[in-house]
């Protein structure tokens, strides 16, 4: 069955949406029969926006005649960039349709981590109280599996101008208003100072405001008691999952929302007319309190009960707070960072104690301290985060840790606070030990490695789960709780319904009361009054609100626990709740231990920052020299000596660019791990804007010489630069002998300005991402340890929370468990209080974090393994890579396919890859025909030469190709630019080059064109910058001022230029489609004169999918597969869909007369497509069901052996299973190898 979308759902008229569409997969489909309704997981090799999959929603809703379609689009993460931006909104909007006109006009940057948005409107307040923020870093996880911050900056206050705007929205609305009958005055009216409180009912009723229907009388009644028997119901709740749907006359409007009170959630249904609907859709926003009278009644649509909204009022909720004169202050918390047990955000917890007017906040998770760098955020310096962690304790004063691990003794938790500086750089420590070489279960912290590291620590001794409360409980001496008690600094008590589960558990059969635990409470205070040490009470929280606790059942639950549903109230509590908790100990005791002893202990903690402010660059000594020596040596090399004055020029603008902020030594770093990855054998590729600066050509980091068009002699110097754009690539020149000399010279030169890689001031921080061989990724990680040494260099860390997929999973499981069939608003409910929560950790699969060689780990995180594996080689930074990019370097050593195949053509050839001919014609005839191949499009299925060629294979870069037709480089670079930019091609420069408006040379294909055109045609170098800066990342529309388009009309700009930047989203960066295009020719060339080596290394590097017993029968077997699976559509399974790209790959080369030889044990190699005799001899791997490991496996059985004396005696030697021998039989490996070991008479 095909996974390609328009194969299963058909295409689309819309010859913009069919090519958005053209290479997007189908990961999942999910029918509901009930709601009538799809939902599909697709995914898109490159940026589809919002308008692309909200059109094709529309358009399959009609076409398979449901109620709904939903396209939950995937995309590569290295697709976002800036061109999503207008897309974000949009999907935010419809999220929380409270932020719906604050980004109006808004823009954006991306440094890599954290996108601003700055705010024209203001509006900052509103839309971080309803959690905008969190949202669209959710949405971007969600469509590009990555982590990227989202920060507002800009207005927060409303201009004079704005609130002309608002004014003129309120009278709209009170016209609205009116026109229904209602007095905008009793909408409007000022809150009463003095609230009437409802006992049951947490709202202030004055300050309703009908915004729909009539004004609202009666009080609510709790959502979970509400029964559609009841007829006509009032019930008020927080708004969430908002969204509105035209009908298909257009004329009405279908307004869904689900609102919950924390007792259950219901779906409400509005359907009126749009003229009706324009208030509602103003005012009931998610996060909006509501009133509602209306009916719960079935609708047949959705097939559950629903409320029909016959009136709605806003109203303000009545807020939890700490009204007490003396504030306690929490000592104990749990973040959603505690793995699978917190399930509150540390930024909400952290903002409820701002809110109550607390002095300071301590941050505890089990093991981990993971949620400082959002707390530290949420504080924004309002009150001081106590830096703490809940830890694993054992006492190894009389028995080694191993000795421990083996008698399977219990551990102990323990309450660990960071007093000043130095004991948070100790507690790192203990955390680096806990997970390195203490991990057991838990990461362990032994006792001796706590005294060690004591110094700037607080211990206090934690909950009934401590060392102290245990030995209470299980009745041990007064002896020995009184030496227990003397090692903490403080003694932990807490409300009794926290430990009421020891009533009912087995495991403490003395514990049968409250009094009991009250008891227990009592002998803490008593054993602190003996030791000297105050007592704090604490609550252990590990969520916000005592409704919360459902998530946490649930998540419970999902892990086999079987109290799941008993949850102990372990909610974050006021002063007076605290009071209340302790009052069976008198006033002056209970005060003591809740507000005197927590601000005490709060008061001896300093304010400290969990990671330092600043860039901390590794130090390469004599960087800055070293890179100036390296450059001018390499452009005297290449241009001679006086370097060209334009040479010298550029070399010196941007050394003194680089030099000046700091950039040296990151430019060092990259050098030598390019350098090292060449004494090795394998080229490196550069990604991004890394190119555009000729320090890191001449440096050797970059292949792209982004210097303006030019000649040069390699003999006697001679150079000729072409400087007003009167060529775009040298490789685009003509063939020219030196004047001086007569040596052919050589071309280069792409023109592409620094600026779009450091700025225009050249301070923007460099960010340079290499592509190291997938071959030799795990040695450049190793030689980055090498070069700056043990303990200083380690895997960026990643923290991989609950999925709301993977929620919805725990909530149907839980509710199934139990019998509960709930509303679908109440299941997503309690799938949003469970997304979020810490599963566990990972590494980024190329990252590197360099920490300085002056400073140690701890200076800046934890150090551990990825997923708590304790058996793994790999050590990760504790904190996420994200909250230290901006603090250590981060160095991207990527894996990727070319580098590899380079190493493996320069091999079987002997041809370096950088001395392939580059401007040779027959290569450039690729992307034109089959001819340069010798054979004929009929024969390979495919129009032309292109494929197995990166960037240039696909059917969508193919048909570009056919479209647009290049003729040289500088046109192929369009190309690249145009197929991985958004709104640059479909619906822009494909329509203007079809139109005959212009061709493919003179279209915007990069972000860089803009800036180099628009100099070229006379724009002034930082206008030109500007503009560019502006179009590229898709603001044009809202940026572009009146100004900058006179300016480019006035130099010779003209309209259509205009408007296709108006229309552009985001652009590649040349430099990039520079490095890529290169490479694509080089193997193109590779393909064209070494067919068989070409081959051999493809099938090597990027040959996974081929059926290798199909292979071996011969290339008419080859097409009868390929056209049985283009046959039966999608029909064929997903295996053969992916395998269709390299059979068509197999076929081309076996039309080329390049032949398979068959797998043999004793000729075959592991996974290399080995050259034999004029033919490509099949690999073990190429086998089905045969992976890399056994293929080695298999490989290495005829070391130390000449022949095999049966297969048995090679499936021995090899290991290798039934199914791989009858696999190895099948391709005829064995030749006439018996079965058997057949013995004679002589053998006896």
């Amino acid at each position: 069955m095909s996974n390609r979308f328009t194969d299963l759902f058909g295409g689309f008229e819309n010859e913009r949406l069919q090519e958005a569409f053209a290479d997007c997969e189908i990961k999942n489909v999910k029918i509901s029969m009930e709601k009538k309704s799809i939902v599909i997981d697709a995914f898109f090799e490159r940026l589809v926006t919002f308008n692309y999959i909200a059109k094709a929603e529309e358009i399959l809703k009609e076409r398979l005649m449901v109620n709904e379609v939903k396209i939950e689009s995937q995309m590569p993460s290295e697709c976002f960039s800036e061109g999503f931006y207008g897309s974000l909104i949009k999907e935010t909007n419809l999220i929380l349709a409270a932020s719906t006109g604050f980004f109006e006009g808004s823009k954006c940057t991306f440094d890599g981590r954290v996108l601003f948005c700055e705010l024209m409107h203001g509006g900052k307040d509103v839309l971080e109280s309803i959690g905008a923020a969190e949202r669209m870093s959710a949405i971007i996880k969600k469509r590009f599996s990555r982590n990227v911050e989202v920060v507002f900056t800009g207005k927060t206050e409303i201009s004079i101008d704005d609130e002309q705007v608002t004014q003129m929205v309120k009278k709209s609305e009170e016209d609205n208003l009116r026109a229904k009958g209602i007095d905008p005055e009793t909408v409007n009216q000022p809150k009463p100072t003095e609230h009437k409180i409802i006992e049951g009912i947490p709202l202030y009723m004055e300050t309703a405001k009908p915004i729909y229907g009539n004004k609202i009388t009666k009080n609510p009644r709790p959502l979970n008691e509400i029964s559609p028997e009841d007829g006509s119901c009032v019930v008020w709740g927080d708004v969430f999952g908002f969204e509105s749907r035209e009908t298909r006359d257009g004329r009405s409007l279908i307004i869904t929302f689900n609102i919950t009170d924390g007792t259950y959630a219901y779906t409400c249904k509005v359907f009126e007319k749009k003229e009706d609907c324009d208030i509602i859709i103003k005012r009931v926003k998610n996060g909006v309190t509501i009133i509602l009278r209306g009916d719960l009644r079935f609708d047949k649509f959705s097939g559950e009960n629903v409320i029909s909204p016959r009136a709605i009022s806003i109203v303000d909720k009545i807020p939890k707070t700490d009204d007490a004169q003396e504030k306690r202050v929490e000592l104990h918390l749990h973040s959603k960072m505690s793995m699978m047990d917190g399930v509150t955000d540390a930024k909400n917890l952290v903002k409820r104690a701002i809110d109550w007017g607390h002095k300071a906040i301590a941050i505890t998770d089990h093991g981990v301290v993971q949620a400082y760098p959002e707390a530290v955020k949420a504080a924004g310096g309002k009150i001081k985060i106590i830096y703490g962690m809940e830890g694993y304790f054992m006492d190894d004063t009389d028995v080694s840790f191993e000795d421990w691990k083996k008698a399977k003794n219990k551990y102990f938790h323990q309450i660990i606070l960071a007093r000043n500086s130095i004991g948070l750089k100790n507690l790192y420590e203990l955390i680096t030990k806990s997970n390195l070489q203490y991990f057991h279960r838990r990461p362990i912290i032994p006792k001796s490695e706590l005294i060690k590291h004591r110094e700037g620590l607080i211990i206090g001794s934690a909950c009934e789960a401590g060392e102290l409360y245990r030995a209470i409980v299980e009745g041990k001496s007064d002896e020995e709780i009184l030496k227990i008690a003397s090692f903490y600094d403080y003694l932990e008590i807490q409300p009794c319904g926290n430990n009421e589960y020891m009533i009912r558990s087995e495991k403490f059969p003395h514990v049968n009361s409250v009094e009991d635990i009250q008891n227990f409470n009592r002998k803490v205070i008593h054993i602190a009054d003996a030791v000297g040490k105050p007592v704090v009470a604490t609550c252990d929280v590990h969520f916000l609100d005592p409704g919360d606790a459902k998530y946490r059942a649930i998540l419970m639950a999902g892990q086999g626990f079987g109290d799941a549903d008993q949850q102990a109230p372990l909610y974050f509590r006021n002063t007076q709740e605290m009071l209340d908790e302790f009052a069976y100990l008198g006033e002056d005791t209970a005060k003591e231990i809740v507000i005197t002893n927590t601000n005490k202990i709060a008061d001896m903690i300093e304010k400290i920052i969990p990671i330092p402010q600043g860039n901390f660059p590794p130090s390469l000594e004599g960087a800055d020299e070293e890179l100036t020596r390296l450059c001018w040596d390499k452009a005297k090399a290449l241009y001679g000596d006086p370097v060209p004055e334009y040479v010298a020029k550029r070399l010196e603008k941007e050394l003194t660019s680089i030099i000046k902020h700091g950039f040296g030594v990151l430019y060092m770093i990259a050098q030598k791990l390019v350098h090292n990855s060449e004494q090795h054998g394998y080229l490196v590729g550069s990604r991004g804007s890394v190119g555009s600066s000729y320090v890191a050509n001449a440096s050797g980091i970059s292949e792209v010489n982004p210097l303006a068009p030019h000649y040069r002699c390699p003999k006697c110097r001679y150079n000729e630069f072409f400087l007003k754009g009167e060529v775009g690539s040298g490789y685009d020149l003509p063939p020219k002998d030196c004047p001086e000399c007569g040596t052919p010279m050589a071309r280069d030169g792409h023109d592409i300005p620094f600026e779009t890689f450091l700025g225009f001031k050249g301070d923007k921080s460099p960010d340079i991402d290499l592509n190291f061989s997938g071959e030799y990724q795990s040695r450049a990680h190793r030689y980055t340890e090498t070069l700056f040494g043990d303990g200083h260099v380690f895997k960026a860390g990643t923290i991989a929370s609950v999925a709301d997929k993977t929620a919805y999973g725990y909530v149907k499981k839980y509710l199934a468990e139990r019998g509960q069939i709930v509303s679908k608003a109440e299941e997503d409910r309690l799938t949003i209080g469970c997304t979020g929560v810490k599963r566990t950790t990972g590494q980024h699969p190329g990252g590197m974090v360099v920490v300085p060689d002056a400073f140690d780990y701890s200076d800046f995180t934890p150090i551990q393994h990825p997923a708590d594996d304790s058996k793994s080689d790999t050590k990760t930074t504790h904190f996420d890579f994200h909250a230290l990019h901006d603090t250590i370097l981060k160095l991207d050593n990527l894996g990727h396919d070319v580098p590899s195949l380079y190493k493996h053509l320069e091999d079987l050839t002997g041809i370096p890859a950088m001395d392939t001919d580059i401007c040779d014609p027959k290569v450039y005839e690729l992307v034109a025909s089959t001819e340069p191949l010798g054979v004929t499009p009929e024969d390979i299925d495919c129009p032309l030469g292109t494929l197995s060629i990166p960037e240039m294979g696909t059917p969508f870069v193919i048909q570009m190709l056919l479209d647009t037709k290049p003729k040289n480089f500088s046109d192929l670079l369009q190309v690249s630019g145009l197929s991985h930019g958004t709104d640059v091609w479909l619906g822009n420069a494909k329509d203007l080059i079809a139109d005959g408006i212009c061709t493919i040379s003179e279209v915007i294909g990069t972000r860089d064109n803009i800036m180099v055109y628009l100099m070229h045609k006379g724009v002034e170098p930082s206008v030109a910058f500007k503009i560019m800066e502006i179009v590229r990342k898709g603001n044009a529309t809202k940026l572009l001022t009146q100004e900058h388009i006179d300016t480019m009309k006035e130099n010779g700009v003209e309209q259509w230029y205009i408007d296709s930047c108006m229309k552009i989203k985001y652009m590649f960066p040349k430099a990039h489609a520079a490095a890529y295009v290169s490479a694509a020719l080089r193997l193109g060339w590779y393909k064209i004169y070494y067919p068989l080596e070409y081959y051999a290394a493809f099938m090597t590097v990027r040959g996974d999918d081929i059926d290798a017993a199909t292979v071996l029968k011969g290339r008419q077997a080859v097409k009868d597969l390929m056209a049985d699976i283009k046959r039966r559509g999608k029909e064929a399974l997903p295996k053969e869909q992916n395998m269709y790209p390299s059979l068509q790959v197999v076929n081309e080369m076996m039309a080329r007369g390049v032949e398979f030889l068959p797998i043999d044990i004793y000729k075959s190699e592991a996974t290399v497509y080995k050259i034999e005799d004029g033919k490509i001899r099949m690999p073990f791997g190429a086998m089905s069901g045969v992976g890399e490991n056994a293929a080695i496996a298999l490989a290495n059985a005829r070391q130390g052996v000449d022949e095999f004396v049966s297969i048995d005696d090679f499936a021995q030697r090899a290991g290798a299973s039934s199914s791989v021998i009858e696999a190895l039989k099948q391709v005829g490996a064995f030749g006439s190898l018996p079965e058997t070991r057949q013995m004679s008479l002589f053998d006896m």
